[in-house]
């Protein structure tokens, strides 16, 4: 006898209370196994594959691709029991399956599901392979029936991608060669067909650069959202005032930068400093062999060396308990710029790690941001952050406290300037280095010693050595 189960938004953590479904990785009618992806879904921090619980024949989905979900609305139910021919869905025996049990474990789907808690990112250390195989009919209540459609469907919604010449566009009535969910959301967001273009990657996979060809040939790469109101009349006059709704990633960084300024009394002081020898020190470093060191790197390692001297700034105020938290470790958040917005991720216990250990964390959380694969864990958790605006050509700023975190540290761009190097003016390598700190942590005199003794270091990097 079927059992029909329904699975609901989980709460993804943080206090996330909604997420915007991407992209449906199964159908009604699909037989899913216990933690198989179902769902690819955006929050304000990341995008997130929902693993299903349990396991058995999908008989409704609930919500279109583009549409919010609240935590605790259903996703999707699932019919756990027996299939067509009596046998339990899931058993190997080729009824509705792919003819094996559930990988190497043998497991059979329960309708108690997988009773891990770790939601969000799968249910268990290795998630079932994704299976998209239809059986000839969903069960409901120990009967075979017709699949139930899919409610709040979108009748563009792609599918997988097909095998499709390159260089030829899709069928008109064939699912659309996209794999990236950020291409289709760029069309959709632009009231572009993507049935219409033809895509230059394998098999003719439509690219993101495909999409922005056709919006730059068409003159729309900057009209306004039309998902809710449908392409604006031929002879319609161009719009004066575009809303940008404030969700996801941005409206998570209004939120936070909001809640920073409101809530903490932050105050900023600034120092030039001559980089000069840093960057010979650097030069040396990599000319020496072995994978490079980059300058983020270093001035982390400064960082954290500078922490150590003064760990009023390692902390965060708890305004119930009133009481400064101090931490003994350095998780080091760092500013990163992506297509999606800013994000921050958090290098774990960067006290512990030397230049080159930095350099790879780095470079791997990065690739991550921009890939828009990070999880809600990468990218909080943060003790201090460090912001490199320099990469924007920008010398100076005065940077927001990402809250709750009581300090952080900017650096704008390092550039030859006229400098009173000995005695004699000369032109040397300058950076600006600015602190912005929350005054109920630690007075002026803290901060500015933390501030001098960074730039000491980076005037001087052998004075790294003695703090070590």
């Amino acid at each position: 006898m079927a059992q029909v189960l329904e699975f609901k938004l989980p709460d993804l953590g943080e206090g996330l209370t909604e997420a915007e479904i991407v992209r449906w990785l199964v159908e009604v009618g699909d037989v899913v196994a216990v933690d198989q992806p179902v769902v690819e879904v955006e929050t304000a921090k990341a995008m997130v594959e929902v693993p299903c619980p349990y396991g058995g024949v999908v008989t409704a989905r609930f919500g279109a691709e583009g549409s919010e979900l609240p935590v605790g609305a259903p996703l999707l139910t699932v019919a756990v029991g027996e299939t067509a021919d009596g046998r339990p869905v899931g058993d190997g025996s080729g009824a509705g399956t792919d003819g094996a049990k559930d990988g190497a474990s043998g497991r059979e789907p329960a309708a108690e599901g997988s009773g891990n808690v770790l939601v969000g990112y799968g249910t268990s250390e290795a998630p079932a392979r994704r299976r998209r195989v239809r059986p000839t009919a969903p069960v409901v209540n120990g009967r075979p029936r017709a699949p139930e459609p899919v409610r709040e469907t979108r009748a563009d919604t792609p599918q997988a991608a097909p095998s499709t010449p390159a260089g030829r566009a899709a069928p008109a009535d064939g699912p659309v060669p996209v794999i990236s969910p950020l291409v289709r959301r760029l069309a959709r967001q632009n009231g572009l067909d993507l049935r219409k273009l033809t895509g230059s990657g394998p098999d003719g996979l439509i690219l993101r650069a495909d999409v922005e060809h056709a919006l730059r040939a068409a003159g729309t790469q900057d009209r306004p959202d039309t998902t809710k109101a449908g392409p604006a009349p031929a002879t319609a006059a161009p719009a004066s005032v575009t809303r940008v709704p404030l969700k996801g990633i941005r409206g998570a960084v209004a939120d936070k930068l909001s809640r920073s300024r409101t809530e903490i009394p932050d105050a900023t002081c600034w120092v030039d400093a001559d980089a000069t020898e840093l960057m010979r020190t650097r030069a040396a470093m990599n000319a020496a062999g072995g994978p490079k060191i980059s300058v983020l790197a270093l001035l982390a390692r400064i960082c954290t060396a500078a922490l150590a001297r003064f760990p009023e700034l390692n902390s965060s105020v708890d305004t119930e308990a009133r009481e400064i938290v101090r931490y003994a470790d350095v998780h080091l958040g760092f500013a990163a710029q992506t297509e999606r917005g800013l994000v921050v991720p958090v290098v774990r216990d960067a006290h512990t790690r030397d230049a080159e250990s930095l350099t790879a964390e780095f470079a791997r959380l990065t690739e991550a941001a921009r890939e828009g694969t990070l999880t809600p864990a990468q990218l909080t958790g943060g003790t201090f952050t460090l912001n490199n605006y320099g990469v924007f050509g920008v010398d100076g700023s005065t940077p927001i406290i990402n809250h709750p975190e009581a300090a952080m540290l900017g650096v704008g761009r390092i550039v030859p300037k006229p400098w009173v190097h000995e005695g004699e003016l000369a032109v040397r390598q300058v950076v600006q280095l600015s602190l912005t700190f929350d005054h109920r942590v630690c007075d002026g005199g803290t901060a500015g010693g933390f501030l001098r003794h960074v730039a000491d270091c980076v005037e001087q990097p052998a004075v790294l050595l003695r703090t070590l």
